[in-house]
């Protein structure tokens, strides 16, 4: 594509007070006011002082600035530029926005998680593709992630364990087969803390909001973590909130014994990079076996003992002699085991261990979210950092769901936020107006404009009618 070099001149003026470049902030503001967005924090937000005051306007203005790709308080300003004021009542400035946040305090996070949490339901009873209804598992993912932060002026931010000076975000992820994960709980914690601290409450709050959801109550609940959650209290807290867990094991003395005792024709080879099938026998040929044998975990705790299944999946062991073409005499592997607490009726042996290689799936949810809000924390107070990936979780929760009703069986269902923001919410557009109403003029042949008009019709439909 070249430049148009039919005009002798080019100039440039920013003079029009009449267009917007992020229209999609329309439907998508619609959408946040019928799940209760701004109601459920006037309702739950107390705020001290005059900083606290209008928190539902507040509140929607800071998901407003992230859904437009602001990920400090000073990127605030993108919501006060030509019409938008036409569009929106309440704009603020970034200044009284950063001083909202500040005037938060530990508990002030806690009203803005319960917040998050209805918040998530009412997304739900507006998109019926956000938590898909059908028979099957929902799949609740735990992990946490180390926030990057630079200097020495942001309150809790210390090394941790992947050795980058940050804040320690967890979070719980809910998703199916057929939809993309949403953000149940989330907690912001020191950059030095422990990934299993505080993990027993993270799971039983995440069961507790998926319980209040329009999902159906014989729907089973797999619960599926790494290592670092491998732990009674977690595993009895899942257990007690009526769910399956998949958990990945350390390689203890007693997690030895037993994958010692599987036998050898247990094993069976599974679909992993670098398989083959035979042409002529049809037989899988793979690098990788999968076997399981029941397990009791935490026998050294008394009358807390807990029975299941531990799959193991093994690898060969590839050292410097086999990148040689020299094999060994004898085959050695790398073992990785899981314990499950779901029956081999519901999911069998090859089947549970690729289930529990999808919880890989929160990694994605990690990586999107620093992709988007945080990439930075925009406050040297702690609380306000909180605060603000609260936010951040709503404004990702709200990209799922418009992303769900705009493109019920497409692309857009599963699009990452910046496919979102880009088709979706910043779209250019020129406000008119006649007979007392608004017209936004959008840009002719945009790729997503039956997407963009859907989900439109959607937000601006009489409540309990869906849209066609």
């Amino acid at each position: 594509m070249q430049f148009n070099h039919t005009s002798a001149a080019l100039t440039a003026v920013f003079d029009d007070s009449n267009l917007v470049s992020a229209a999609g902030l329309v439907p998508m503001m619609r959408l946040a006011e019928r799940a209760g967005l701004t109601d459920l924090a006037d309702k739950f937000l107390t705020v001290s002082t005059d900083k606290g005051a209008n928190a539902g306007a507040k509140v929607s203005s800071l998901v407003a600035g992230m859904l437009a790709g602001a990920d400090s308080i000073e990127d605030m300003r993108l919501l006060r530029h030509g019409g938008m004021r036409r569009l929106f009542d309440r704009v603020y400035a970034p200044s009284t926005l950063g001083s909202f946040l500040r005037a938060f305090e530990f508990g002030h996070v806690r009203q803005l998680d319960a917040v998050a949490s209805r918040f998530l339901t009412g997304l739900a009873r507006e998109s019926t593709g956000l938590l898909p209804t059908s028979d099957g598992y929902t799949f609740v993912d735990i992990d946490d992630t180390i926030i990057e932060v630079e200097g020495y002026l942001k309150q809790g931010a210390s090394f941790g364990y992947s050795g980058v000076r940050g804040l320690n975000a967890v979070l719980a992820t809910a998703s199916t087969n057929e939809s993309a994960p949403v953000i149940v709980t989330q907690r912001l914690r020191r950059g030095s803390t422990s990934s299993a601290r505080g993990a027993k409450r993270v799971v039983s709050d995440a069961l507790a909001v998926l319980r209040r959801m329009p999902t159906p109550a014989a729907r089973r609940v797999l619960v599926r973590a790494d290592a670092a959650y491998y732990s009674h209290a977690v595993v009895s807290a899942a257990q007690k909130a009526g769910a399956d867990v998949s958990v990945t094991v350390r390689m203890n003395p007693s997690i030895r014994q037993a994958i010692e005792s599987i036998v050898g024709d247990a094993w069976t080879p599974i679909e992993y990079p670098g398989s083959m099938r035979d042409e002529e026998t049809g037989r899988l040929i793979s690098r990788a076996e999968v076997a399981e044998i029941p397990y009791t975990a935490f026998v050294s705790q008394k009358a807390r003992q807990i029975t299941g299944r531990l799959v193991v999946r093994r690898i060969p062991e590839l050292g410097p002699k086999a990148f040689r073409e020299q094999p060994t005499l004898f085959d050695t592997w790398r073992f990785h085991a899981f314990f499950t607490t779901t029956s081999a009726d519901a999911l069998d042996t090859v089947t549970a261990d690729r289930t529990h290689r999808h919880h890989a799936i929160i990694e994605q949810v990690n990586a999107d979210l620093k992709a988007s809000a945080l990439a930075h924390l925009p406050s040297g107070k702690y609380a306000a950092n909180a605060a603000w990936l609260v936010l951040a979780v709503m404004t990702h929760n709200l990209t799922r769901a418009a992303g769900a009703i705009a493109d019920t069986g497409g692309r857009l269902r599963r699009a990452v936020t910046q496919t979102i923001r880009r088709t979706l919410v910043n779209v250019p557009a020129r406000i008119a107006s006649s007979a007392r109403k608004l017209r936004l003029h959008l840009p002719e042949h945009w790729p997503w404009a039956k997407a963009w008009a859907m989900l439109l019709t959607h937000c601006t439909s009489p409540p309990g009618v869906t849209a066609s």
